[in-house]
């Protein structure tokens, strides 16, 4: 099937919206298709401000309402206590509130930005979103990762180089409770990494300390700045390493 065929068939739907590039691309084609859309973005500790921020942005630029629910992700102890898990729980959890919101603003589809890149065996929210009869045209279309940024580029979309983000929950190691002030810490040093000129990188925590992976052109860079880096980090981690495995 075809983006535009999918979109021909399904006038009226839902977007779970999160300002990335899949989900903006996805956002973008439902409006060229002139659909009734509506977006729902999830703010929760989760999430940095810069994407709500982003979010926020789009939404207008396209005059397409965008409702933002504000969830306590850390109130579901299935999600808190961070086991191999989480992901699914956490999918399930705000898909459904998504889908609650949707269905009380007359949408009864809810979409997301899956692509066909994205590897079945490694995301079990994919799973949870089956469960809830979440579609994804980008998948189901057979978009994958590197059309989708082209055809941004194309469609003049700034979010065609974005680096991808997944979600702050990623930075805690599986079996360590997720707590509040941990995930701060960890969006905090990030963005004063981003201020700095790093890109398409993690901060990852090892009890006190973080761990940095970056992309190997940016290690001379990380080399060159170490003290500023870690002056930097030092307010939220005792000691900062460098994962010599570059980031791909």
């Amino acid at each position: 099937m075809k983006i535009d065929d999918f979109f021909r068939e399904n006038k009226k739907a839902a977007i779970a919206f999160s300002g990335g590039v899949d989900s903006t691309y996805l956002f973008y084609l439902a409006v060229k298709n002139a659909c009734d859309i509506h977006a729902y973005f999830i703010d929760s500790a989760f999430q940095p401000a810069f994407e709500k921020a982003a979010a926020i942005e789009f939404a207008k630029s396209v005059s397409v309402p965008l409702t933002i629910l504000k969830i306590d992700v850390l109130s579901f102890p299935e999600i808190a206590e961070n086991t191999k898990e989480r992901c699914y729980f956490c999918k399930k959890t705000l898909f459904g509130k998504i889908k609650e919101a949707a269905k009380a603003d007359g949408y009864s589809l809810l979409l997301d930005g899956t692509n066909a890149s994205d590897d079945i065996s490694d995301r079990p929210g994919m799973a949870a979103a089956k469960e809830l009869f979440v579609r994804s045209p980008l998948r189901e279309c057979g978009i994958t990762k590197e059309e989708i940024r082209r055809l941004s580029k194309e469609a003049g979309l700034s979010t065609w180089d974005k680096p991808a983000y997944a979600c702050l929950a990623t930075r805690i190691p599986t079996g360590t409770k997720i707590e509040a002030p941990l995930l701060k810490k960890v969006e905090e040093a990030e963005a004063f990494l981003m201020g700095k000129g790093f890109s398409d990188f993690r901060v990852r925590c090892l009890g006190s300390a973080a761990k940095l992976e970056l992309p190997e052109e940016q290690f001379e860079k990380a080399f060159d700045e170490r003290k500023q880096i870690i002056e930097g980090l030092g307010p939220y981690f005792g000691e900062v390493f460098l994962n010599l495995k570059a980031r791909e």
